[in-house]
């Protein structure tokens, strides 16, 4: 039997020890597995012992009395208690984690506010409140009376605002540097006594603060430049506070001025709504994540805002000045002059300004300017965005040198006479906030490092990132190991860690490092709220941005549609589709408005998009009836030749440089003409599930999807195909050529996970919204936990867009089964044949022209006539192709139709 090493028993008892000592040999080695005897010196055995000590779990932390916890469960219980009770005057705190809220110290801080009131304002009473007033009344002096205010107003600034942790930090440093700067000027103003005056001097000074303050600046720069410096400290705290950088005060001080009525505001004050008639009008609300105690100046009350949007401004007269809509005294079309985003930002976008962070709620640091680049520059001319607007009406008419162009229909015209105002990102739920790691994640790291050290793999987890669904691990090779020693360990991992769903990455993209992602067993939900108020979301501003979810990383996973530019979303059944279709659809709810983004919804189910119905974003009822739903794709087809045709006649190769010509007055219609030119909007087709549509014109849907995906990308057309059997007979080949971004949630088979990706990987997700994201362009897919928005907020966000503005539905969209074919109705000679036919197609229930032609002995033509007597007569539906004919007539009401037949 081999002996037990030194570094063997040391990894044994997790406790390095030295190389040759006795006991480290005995005992241990008796209970652990036979190893070979070590040949290499002493000073290396000692390393395998201090990885398994590294290995090793940590010590549990020591069981506390009975006593303590039974009073710190008394305690948190009441602060939890009182910090409901101010939480219910406001919506900001809601929905946080229990770890977030700080109503332990907030309450803790209320409690001593109450103490020193009634020591400082009154006569101390018992040893606490003598302690407490002495404790205060040294440390602040004259302005002791002031400290239960401050502590007051702390308390409810941590209750109510638990979820900003960052700007709660920064109003307590400006805080404690306002109040030493003033102290030290008291101090300074009552004569500045020194510690040998006494304990009673100081207290009727500035006390021990405002002496500390001012003693080191009157000894360095004499009394006269001490008062200017302590000014500048407290100037400084009232910045902070106040998040107000020093370039922005005289605008914060005019605001202010507005704010209390004794400044008249001016046009262009940035409140957050576009003033001339007809414009669209947005939300002056702050982000959700923005702090609302920091910019108290910035944000309009409602009175004021109601004021401003009854001022309405002139539009200058332009080229296009003619063609916008409003000579007739409709609505001018509704443009995009701002960024919706920037125009949240607290009316004028002073907090934008200070580095790009306070907007969501992060302070002001060097740090953060660093990484967002230089400051925005308010003096160079806003760029324009290329978003289209809705048309006010196209006319029939061709481009000069194109012929006759086909009919065209007037485009949808938006009703109602006001802005179209975004819906708020309020109406969207916070979601509790991510961890970084947890207890479980140590135990797996432990496991990991048993199995590479069991069977003898040089290999160490050197750390991990956690996801809200998987945690990757990381594993770094020592010299000398195939990365396939990893890869062939994945069962035994599974083993380890007890679960199946194990997923090994070799390597991890930019790192010398395996990646072994195994599933939390502590999952967290990924709210769409969240991915929409991140900085990812309104850094970009284009309207087909979609929230996505999040990766392995915790990073916030957006999309752009219009780059996609098509996509397939394919999963088993349960597995999230339905989750991200919802959260693709409200993303262009909450972002865009509908004359910038149009939308064809097609769900066969019935049940998936009902919730959507009457939003003014729809071009078209939702379609059920997956016949319509392949006219309605035909229409597509036929909207994209149109804007190919406009893009051929005036030289331009995507749809958004049309619309910007068009905005800019630089294309005009041909002279003559009584075409308006307007700029198209963003046509995105939805379809919930493409297996239903396949099963009934797989011909006609499969020509009118292959035709969209090879020519719309430049047409601003964007299509999302959503199945739940990924097999070949519905995704076909040459669906799956012209879409080349996917995203795969879980499947039941390593073949479906091939149609999907061309790759395996997706029959190892864990369902509930674990997906793998494959964009256009990329080599490997991204792992990511789909986001996920209730049924109630999305009510809330159609309810919002269906008050702003009522749907109007084009009526050449869906033809509504097409023109009715004439058939003869004289029926002849071939009335016992017909009868024949009749009674055969109501009794075995199926109507067939090449079963007429078997069963009667008839030739073809006749065969079909006979089918289409019956169709004229009600007896069958009409063709589908090469399927049989629905039979209309119960084999129970066969003599009555015989009855009607025979006159």
């Amino acid at each position: 039997m081999a002996t037990r090493t030194p570094g063997s028993a040391a990894a044994r008892t997790g406790k390095p020890g030295p190389a040759k000592s006795a006991p480290a040999r005995k005992a241990p080695a008796k209970a652990a597995a036979p190893k070979p005897p070590a040949k290499k010196a002493p000073a290396k055995k000692a390393a395998p012992a201090k990885k398994a000590a590294a290995a090793a779990p940590p010590p549990s932390p020591p069981k506390r009395p009975i006593l303590f916890r039974a009073v710190r469960a008394v305690w948190l219980g009441l602060a939890h208690s009182v910090g409901a009770v101010f939480r219910g005057f406001g919506h900001g705190a809601r929905n946080l984690h229990p770890e977030h809220r700080k109503d332990g110290v907030a309450l803790l801080l209320l409690a001593l506010a109450l103490v020193t009131a009634a020591g400082t304002w009154f006569s101390p009473q018992g040893w606490l409140g003598e302690a407490a007033t002495n404790v205060v009344s040294g440390l602040f002096g004259r302005l002791d009376v002031l400290v239960p205010f401050l502590l007051g107003a702390v308390a409810v600034r941590l209750m109510r605002h638990p979820e900003l942790p960052e700007a709660n930090g920064r109003i307590a440093i400006g805080l404690s540097t306002l109040v030493v700067g003033v102290l030290g000027l008291v101090h300074i103003g009552c004569g500045g006594p020194a510690m040998g005056a006494g304990a009673t001097r100081i207290r009727q000074a500035g006390g021990l603060i405002g002496w500390a303050a001012s003693t080191p600046m009157m000894a360095a720069a004499g009394p006269p430049l001490a008062v200017p410096l302590l000014l500048l400290v407290a100037f400084f705290g009232l910045l902070v506070v106040t998040a107000t950088p020093v370039n922005r005060i005289p605008e914060r001080l005019r605001q202010l001025g507005v704010r209390l009525g004794v400044v008249e505001p001016l046009p262009g004050d940035g409140d957050g709504t576009e003033d001339a008639a007809g414009e669209r009008e947005y939300s002056t609300a702050p982000p959700e994540d923005a702090d609302p105690d920091a910019l108290p100046i910035t944000v309009e009350d409602d009175e004021l805002s109601a004021r401003r949007s009854r001022r309405r401004r002139k539009a200058d007269p332009g080229p296009a000045a003619a063609d916008d809509g409003t000579a007739d005294g409709t609505a001018e079309p509704l443009s995009l002059e701002k960024d919706p985003y920037q125009t949240r930002d607290l009316a004028a976008g002073v907090a934008a300004d200070l580095d790009g962070a306070l907007l969501y709620g992060v302070p002001g640091s060097p740090a953060v300017a660093s990484m967002l680049g230089q400051v925005k520059d308010n003096t160079a001319p806003p760029e324009e965005p290329w978003t289209p607007e809705v048309p006010a009406a196209r006319a029939a008419g061709a481009p000069e040198g194109h012929g006759a162009a086909p009919a065209r229909t007037e485009q949808l015209r938006l009703s109602g006479d006001g802005g179209y105002a975004l819906p708020s990102l309020d109406l969207l739920e916070r979601g509790a906030p991510g961890k970084a790691r947890s207890q479980i994640n140590d135990d797996v790291v432990t496991q990991l490092s048993g199995v590479f050290t069991e069977f003898k793999v040089d290999a160490r987890v050197t750390g991990f990132t956690r996801g809200p669904t998987v945690t990757r691990y990381e594993v770094e090779l020592g010299p000398a190991v195939k990365v396939e020693r990893i890869t062939a360990l994945a069962k035994n991992i599974a083993y380890a860690v007890a679960t199946p769903d194990v997923r090994i990455i070799s390597p991890i993209p930019g790192k010398s490092a395996v990646g072994v992602e195994i599933p939390n067993r502590d999952r967290e939900m990924v709210t769409l709220g969240d991915l929409l108020r991140s900085r990812t979301a309104a850094e970009d501003t284009h309207p087909m941005v979609v929230g996505m979810g999040k990766d392995v990383e915790g990073h916030t996973v957006m999309a752009n549609l219009a780059k996609m530019p098509h996509v397939l979303v394919a999963g088993a059944t349960g597995a999230g589709k339905s989750s991200c279709i919802n959260c693709l659809i409200t993303s262009v709810l909450v972002r865009a408005t509908p004359d910038e983004v149009r939308m064809v919804l097609v769900d066969p189910k019935r049940v998936e998009l009902t919730a959507y119905e009457g939003i003014p974003h729809l071009i078209t009822p939702i379609i059920t009836n997956p016949k319509k739903a392949a006219e309605a794709l035909q229409w597509v087809v036929r909207e994209m030749d149109m804007r190919y045709d406009d893009l051929a006649a005036y030289g331009f190769r995507h749809v958004d440089d049309f619309n910007a010509a068009v905005r800019a007055g630089t294309v005009q219609p041909p002279l003559g003409s009584e075409r308006e030119l307007a700029p198209y909007p963003y046509l995105l087709v939805i379809v919930d599930e493409l297996a239903d549509l396949m099963m009934v014109a797989p011909r006609d849907v499969e020509d009118s999807v292959v035709r969209i995906t090879q020519l719309a990308r430049a047409a601003g057309i964007h299509l999302v195909l959503a199945t739940q059997r990924p097999s070949v007979d519905v995704v076909t080949g040459l669906i799956k050529a012209n879409v080349p971004s996917r995203l795969a949630f879980a499947t039941s088979a390593m073949a479906d996970s091939r149609v999907i990706l061309d790759q395996p990987g997706a029959e190892k997700l864990i369902g509930k919204g674990d997906a793998l994201f494959l964009p256009m362009g990329a080599s490997k897919p991204v792992r990511m936990q789909g986001a996920f928005v209730t049924e109630a907020e999305i009510a809330k966000i159609v309810q919002h867009c269906k008050d702003q503005l009522t749907a109007r539905y084009r009526d050449d969209v869906v033809v509504g089964g097409g023109p009715k074919k004439e058939i003869d109705e004289e029926i002849g000679d071939d009335l016992d044949l017909l009868v024949q036919a009749a009674e055969l197609v109501v009794t075995t229930q199926f109507g067939s022209t090449s079963m007429l032609q078997r069963k009667l002995r008839v030739g073809f033509a006749k065969a079909g006539r006979l089918m289409d007597l019956m169709e004229s007569r009600g007896i069958v539906g009409p063709s589908e192709g090469s399927k049989a004919r629905d039979v209309l007539v119960k084999p129970d009401e066969l003599d009555g139709v015989l009855i009607a037949l025979r006159g």
